[in-house]
């Protein structure tokens, strides 16, 4: 089996990039983050005519996450509340970052992470106080639910400095600051692995480049788009890629699809 995760950066904007992708990468389930359209306007009949089933939680022009699966999903959610109740979550849910689904033993859950925008913003400090939540989520799915779990998304965080192109002054950087790395470490004590790492040690390798630096080219990248795996799970994963093929198309998203193989 195969799970992809891919910021596409509006997902009517590359449709064609996606489902060309879909067609020469078949996996069995493709999250996608910042989908950027409500679900009425969500194409859906693009991916039914490739065989897959959407999955969709979106919003006009921000956000947005989706699960696109060659087979029917159970226990399909999205946002927090679900999980852990609308007094816990509050007005969380108003941003749609959130969806999961069940596909034979596993529950994949795809998320999309607040970016922060600035350090010691207001939305610095919503991204750190979703990041609670998040592990709040994540710690009752795996009370609640046998299932193993494979978290995808776009984390908005480079988890170490072999993560950045070039860390130098990183902490002063949304992404990279020691706040935002402590949370979402907090959130792996769960016993979450970074299935990318239990295959590639050394530095280089980035799944977001900023359109802005012109950074593709130069490869000054960062990898903040994760696949993380309970532990049964982690053992059954064979490799995990990036594939910055996507990357190298005329107005691409900012992301590249990571990989994961599973037996």
């Amino acid at each position: 089996m195969k799970i992809a995760t891919w910021n596409v950066n509006s997902i009517r904007t590359r449709l064609e990039q996606v489902t060309n992708w879909l067609q020469e990468n078949p996996v069995e389930i493709l999250c996608l983050q910042e989908t950027k359209v409500v679900d009425e306007l969500f194409p859906i009949a693009a991916f039914e005519t490739l065989g897959y089933q959407t999955y969709i939680s979106g919003q006009k022009s921000y956000n947005g996450v989706a699960l696109i699966s060659s087979q029917p999903l159970a226990e399909v959610s999205k946002g927090f509340a679900p999980i852990l109740g609308e007094n816990m979550v509050g007005n969380f849910d108003e941003q749609k970052r959130v969806i999961t689904g069940v596909i034979g033993d596993i529950r994949v859950v795809n998320l999309y992470v607040p970016n922060g925008s600035a350090v010691g913003s207001e939305k610095y400090e919503y991204k750190l106080k979703w990041l609670i939540l998040l592990r709040e989520y994540l710690q009752k799915l795996l009370e609640i639910n046998p299932h193993n779990l494979c978290i995808c998304g776009d984390f908005n965080i480079a988890l170490e400095d072999i993560d950045i192109h070039n860390p130098k002054g990183r902490e002063t950087k949304v992404m990279a600051t020691d706040l935002e790395r402590q949370a979402l470490k907090t959130v792996l004590e769960l016993g979450l692995t970074d299935v990318f790492r239990k295959f590639t040690s050394e530095g280089g390798h980035y799944s977001w480049w900023d359109y802005r630096t012109g950074g593709f080219k130069r490869n000054w990248g960062w990898r903040i788009d994760h696949i993380y795996l309970t532990p049964g799970l982690c053992d059954r994963s064979t490799n995990c890629t990036i594939d910055i093929e996507p990357r190298k198309l005329t107005q691409p998203s900012d992301h590249a699809p990571v990989i994961v193989t599973l037996e």
